[in-house]
Parts: structure tokens; sequence; C-alpha cells
């Protein structure tokens, strides 16, 4: 009997067998997706005994998902470093002492090669990053090459180019992008803490321009960041009560670096960094508020343990980034990433058209 069937149907004359996890509220019932959750409810199911939460999150993803499927993306920056924003968390400002040096925009021939070997590495979506506040129209044109190449090439793609306006949207999406990343990074209480060259309005303005256009969301954020519980609570409360769920949740550890804010921050303060178990629970939690989202497990992984990254799996993280390196800092690697899915049995997810994500989605 699979463990949906042992849930939804119970013995006969007798209570459902999920009773025996009834320390709190079971947000399963009925398979729906919700877009009215409360800061309390939220709240509540970061407060569920570990094992309890990661038992309802994981009967979520299996309402949802299909288990032991993980996404494999590859993320390029294509524009590195010299960024005006004062994101306290990037080594790409132009206000950190990372000694990062600025770069210009990569030309279309590398970017299609690099996905090329991605896609023979086993990634299903090549996302491309540029350290802009926002893309100027100039170079639009190279991206949608971009675009249009790596979509020929059947992978899913996705850019993260700043902030956007309705027709620089439209164009994206009328070069056939799937997912446009651009996270609201912690709650709207703490963003400022963060961040001051541009505001939480600000970021739903571009996921609101995204969405209309036609492309897919895909925002989430960091925790480690000398965020609180209730933080970690208002930034999933903000993605969870859009009106409609970002259809991927990046979820990142913040991976400190010398000579921005918060990297300098935590070496000062270590005991500021989010611990697994409450990293776990931010997975979980996240999966639970939005069930048919991609939830993924992203930056700080090559810092994380193969059994925290097993419990991500287990609380219903389904993407991952893979490679040596995300933006410009490290991460897992190809090897370590193979050898950890045959120790744990997941499998490579493949590619889905987005005239099929489209069609879902309505």
């Amino acid at each position: 009997m699979s463990l949906d069937e042992n849930i939804s149907s119970p013995p006969e004359g007798g209570a459902q067998t999920i009773a025996h996890h009834s320390s709190g509220p079971c947000p399963t019932a009925g398979n729906q997706v919700r877009n009215d959750w409360t800061r309390e409810e939220i709240a509540a199911l970061f407060e569920l005994p570990f094992d309890e939460l990661v038992f309802q999150a994981a009967t979520v993803h299996r309402q949802h998902h299909t288990p032991g499927q993980v996404q494999l993306s590859t993320l390029l920056s294509i524009k590195t470093g010299g960024c005006p924003e004062d994101c306290g968390y990037c080594n790409q400002s132009a206000g950190a002492k990372s000694g990062l040096k600025a770069e210009k925009l990569l030309d279309v021939r590398t970017v299609l090669q690099t996905a090329a070997q991605a896609k023979d590495r086993g990634s299903s979506r090549f996302c491309m990053g540029a350290a802009w506040r926002n893309p100027k129209d100039r170079d639009m044109p190279a991206i949608i090459e971009m675009v249009q190449g790596v979509r020929q090439m059947g992978m899913e793609t996705c850019m993260t180019l700043g902030m956007l306006t309705k027709e620089q949207s439209q164009m994206l999406a009328d070069a056939g992008l799937d997912y446009y990343n651009h996270n609201i990074d912690t709650s709207p209480e703490h963003y400022e803490k963060v961040i001051t060259t541009r505001t939480f309005d600000d970021r739903l303005e571009t996921l609101e321009n995204v969405r209309n256009s036609g492309i897919n969301v895909c925002s989430g954020g960091i925790v480690g960041m000398g965020e609180t519980r209730a933080d970690r609570v208002g930034f999933v409360h903000a993605l969870a009560t859009l009106p409609r769920h970002p259809e991927s949740v990046p979820v990142n550890a913040l991976v400190p670096v010398k000579g921005t804010v918060l990297g300098d921050m935590l070496a000062d303060t270590p005991l500021a960094k989010i611990d697994d178990i409450e990293f776990v629970r931010t997975i979980a939690v996240a999966r639970i508020t939005m069930p048919a989202s991609m939830v993924r497990l992203s930056a700080g992984r090559e810092s994380m343990s193969e059994s925290t990254q097993a419990l991500c799996f287990l609380a219903g993280a389904n993407s991952i980034f893979t490679g040596d390196k995300l933006l410009t800092t490290g991460n897992a690697g190809d090897d370590a990433d193979e050898a950890m899915f045959k120790k744990l049995g997941l499998v490579p997810m493949e590619a889905e058209p987005r005239e099929n994500q489209l069609e879902a989605a309505e």
C-alpha cells in the first residue's frame, strides 16, 4: 500500500492511520492549494515537532510530485559583478570589498556552449544570471538570442536580470522564456536590513510583470541572514499568499563571503548562522504551504552534509543546482551529487516543455 493510500483510506470501522501523527494541524486534507495562509498558521507549522513537520511535508510532496525525482538545474553568471544594488549578502555588489572584478556580458556562443555541456551532464533547466539592477534595452537582443538558443536544445530556460518592465517581460515571454527568477530574499520587515537600494514592493512589481506576461515565476530567498524565525514565517507567508504561487521556490542558505556586509557580520557573530534543523524546517514549511511548487535546495549545499540534504529531500525539496559553481560561489559538484543520488535512490527529472507547464496551470 502506498503512503497516499495509507493516509486517505482509513481501516474499516477505524480512524485514519494518520491519527498517530496528530500532534498538530494537518494541512494536507483535501489535497488543496491555498493562497490564504495566515502568519499564525505558518508559525504553528514551524513549531510542530520535527518528525511531525517532516511527515506532513513528505505527505504533501507525494500528493503533488513523484517522490525520488529531483530536477537538476545549472546556473551560469552571464554578466558578473559591478551591480549598483547594495544587497548585503552579495559579492557582486559594486560596494562589496570581495575582490570580485566586474565583467561584461558573455557572448551568446559562450553561453550556448555552456548550456550544451550542462545538458550533457543531465541538467534539464539552464539558468542565466546577470548582475544588473535592471537590463538595458541594448542588452535585450543578446538575451533573447540566448533564451532561444537554449530552448532549441530542449532545455527549460530561466533568467535573472534584476527588475523588469512590462515591455521587457513581454519580450522575454515572446522569446519563449520558461522561468524568470526574482527572489524576495526575506520577510518584508527584515528586507530593509539587507537591501536599501530597492524596496520589497519593487520586487513584487517585477513578479507581477513576469506573471502577467505568461512566464513562470521563480522566487524564493535566503535564510541565515541574521533574521528571526518570525522573519522566516513572514518570508514564507509573502510567497504563499501571492495570487499564484511561484512555480519554483529556491531556498538558499547564506554563503557568507568576506567583504560583504553579511559575510563580515557572520564572521564576527557565527551563532547568527542558521542551524541545519531550522533550515530543514524552512524547506518543509515551504513545501506544505506551496504544495505544487518546485522547492529548490539552492546555495549553501556545498557545506551541508549528505544527511542534511537527505532530510531536505524528505521534507519536499525536489530541485537542486548542479555543477561546481553557482553564480560566483562554490557548489557541491557533479561527482558528489551523482554519488549522493545513488546512495539515496534519487533520479533526475526530465525537462517539461513550456507549453505543457502553462496548460497545467490554466
